[in-house]
């Protein structure tokens, strides 16, 4: 077997002499999130107004808190002459702001950021990162320019890598002009979709790739120098330098630092094991949460995908995931989730489209033969589990609703909730079959942002690119739904997310696709509670009323005054997580 495939073992400083080092370093690193304020036993705070997302009293000016909990709601009045509440402190540092239910964002993956944060970004869109600001290129001219000077500028042993390379906007830059521009250096392009990486001469060099191991691999190009999907998960063990400990534990911390300066109190990580050993990548999270006060819960969602790839069964991925399951806290966890994969990445054009297809005649992708990825469907749905299905295109939408079918005559589940992720394409008719099934969604609306113009002249025609997520036809099926960043994939800022779903504007100023708008209430409900009913948390969070968690999110401006027009722009004070005051320091 080559080396390259043979080598599967992921993040090696967990075990050995480094893992001390590596816990150690955790232990600071709260240090770039800003101090939390200790808890407060019984404490009410004001506020100029709080949004609770409760149409029973939407909304109110006090709430108390007590043991992390939401006690009760109103105004600091009714509070006060409650008798039950006369020794509740008051707490008035927020009464000049909005309180919303603490933001969700049911769909990311903290070791993205914590491998992709460690470099620069070159992409399309501009990224605003805790490690400094990243102008976008829209044209193959800019990023020759960025690129050079970014590579220039890099320093260290190791390769340069920038990540956000797209050859619709950035022309075909493979192996071969890769290496004419930088014929000494090593260099790698990560794409866009993260799901594809570009070496040039120096690095497959630096690498110790052989031409007779890449060839074996399915789904990599020893001329272009080009890996995608499961030749890129070959490839990752070579890429070890990126897991060293003081490199990774940065890069966590920069995730941290995004989801708190996003607003965000809870986010649900949708692939747990995606770089190949999710024992480890538990582990590591699980310590940088614990031994930090980031003001965020994870909840970790097996993917079949990486059981695949270990060559587990489905009943023994289950055993895995009831061990790890043993090993819970309140902070990380995993819950009864499971994620299935459809097609291929979107940002790829790997998608599955439906009649008429992709327009210059390429094809989409199926991350496993559909009998397969349905087996394992089978047996999570069997046993209980919330599925999510990983489904960009039309074609993938229908199989996933024939699945759905399948398994609702075989064993059925009155309230599953099976979720349909990203919902990059999906036909009118198709969204009215997957409500009366039962399904919802969980969508990503920066798709229509960045990819809308482009992939219309290239791909799917002005049509269908104008319809990319169409969150309009579902918000008037009455079909829940939840808008995610998948971050890097979209900035992990849920306000950027309603402002796309609200305003669908995309990266050139073009207004496309306006009948596919949501209001800004169904926006707001699809980042706090609408994300939570769809993780199947909604009696713990997504809305302010008494028994609930006490997340909310501190908002220096009033998302109903500012409008649609203005929500990206709201500036976030902060966070209050299970009680505690977390105001977000620096820029």
């Amino acid at each position: 077997m080559p080396a390259l495939i043979a080598k599967r073992q992921l993040l090696p400083f967990l075990s050995g002499s480094d893992s001390g080092f590596f816990i150690a370093v955790c232990l600071g690193l709260v240090v770039s999130l800003g101090t939390a304020s200790p808890l407060e036993a019984q404490v009410i705070f004001t506020a100029d107004r709080i949004i609770t997302m409760d149409p029973g009293l939407p909304e109110a000016t006090a709430v108390a808190v007590k043991d992390g909990r939401i006690v009760a709601v109103g105004s600091l009045k009714q509070l006060q002459n409650t008798a039950a509440l006369a020794d509740y402190s008051v707490d008035r540092q927020l009464e000049d702001m909005i309180l919303t239910p603490g933001f969700i964002d049911p769909h990311v993956h903290p070791t993205l950021p914590a491998v992709l944060t460690q470099f620069p970004f070159l992409a399309p869109d501009d990224w605003q990162l805790p490690t400094g600001s990243y102008p976008g290129a829209l044209t193959p001219d800019s990023f020759e320019a960025k690129l050079r000077s970014l590579v220039n500028a890099h320093e260290g042993n190791h390769p340069f890598i920038a990540w956000g390379y797209h050859p619709l906007w950035h022309g075909d830059v493979y192996r071969e002009q890769l290496s004419d521009w930088f014929p000494d250096q090593s260099v790698m392009l990560w794409h866009r979709s993260f799901h594809e990486l570009i070496l040039n001469d120096a690095a497959i060099k630096e690498l110790k790739l052989s031409e007779e191991e890449v060839r074996e691999l399915h789904e990599a190009d020893w001329e272009q120098g080009h890996f995608w999907e499961n030749g890129l998960k070959a490839l990752i063990p070579k890429l070890g330098f990126v897991f060293e400990p003081t490199r990774f534990l940065g890069g966590m911390e920069n995730f941290l630092a995004m989801a708190h300066r996003g607003g965000v109190t809870t986010a649900l990580d949708m692939g747990t094991g995606i770089f190949g050993n999710p024992e480890q990548e538990l582990a590591l999270i699980r310590k940088a949460v614990k031994d930090t006060d980031a003001p965020l819960r994870i909840i970790m969602t097996p993917i079949i995908t990486d059981f695949l790839a270990r060559g587990r069964s489905p009943e023994e991925a289950e055993k895995d995931i009831d061990r790890w399951r043993e090993s819970n806290s309140h902070r990380v966890m995993i819950d009864r989730h499971f994620k299935l994969m459809m097609d291929g990445a979107i940002y790829s054009g790997l998608a599955q489209m439906g009649p008429p297809g992709y327009l210059d005649g390429h094809e989409g992708q199926w991350m496993a033969p559909l009998e397969v990825t349905t087996s394992w469907a089978q047996h999570f749905w069997q046993a209980g589990y919330k599925l999510h299905a990983h489904t960009n295109g039309d074609a993938s939408a229908a199989a996933l609703i024939e699945m759905l079918k399948a398994l609702q005559l075989a064993h059925p589940r009155p309230d599953h909730r099976l979720t349909l992720e990203h919902f990059a394409y999906t036909t009118e008719e198709q969204i009215r079959e997957l409500g009366a099934l039962g399904g919802v969604i969980s969508a990503n609306p920066y798709y229509h942002y960045i990819l809308s113009d482009l992939y219309g002249e290239a791909w799917l025609g002005p049509d269908r690119s104008a319809q990319m997520v169409p969150l309009g036809s579902v918000e008037r099926a009455g079909i829940p739904l939840a808008l995610h960043s998948d971050a890097p994939m979209a900035p992990l800022e849920p306000l950027t997310l309603a402002w796309t779903a609200t305003n669908r504007v995309t990266i050139n100023g073009n207004a496309t696709g306006q009948n596919q708008r949501i209001s800004l209430d169904t926006a707001l409900r699809g980042i706090t509670i609408d994300a939570a009913w769809i993780m199947g948390w909604e009696d713990e969070i997504g809305s302010i009323r008494a028994g609930k968690r006490a997340d909310f999110t501190v908002l220096e401006e009033d998302p109903y005054t500012v409008g649609v027009e203005g929500l990206r722009d709201i500036s976030i004070w902060g966070t209050v997580f299970e009680g505690r005051l977390a105001k977000i320091d620096g820029p």
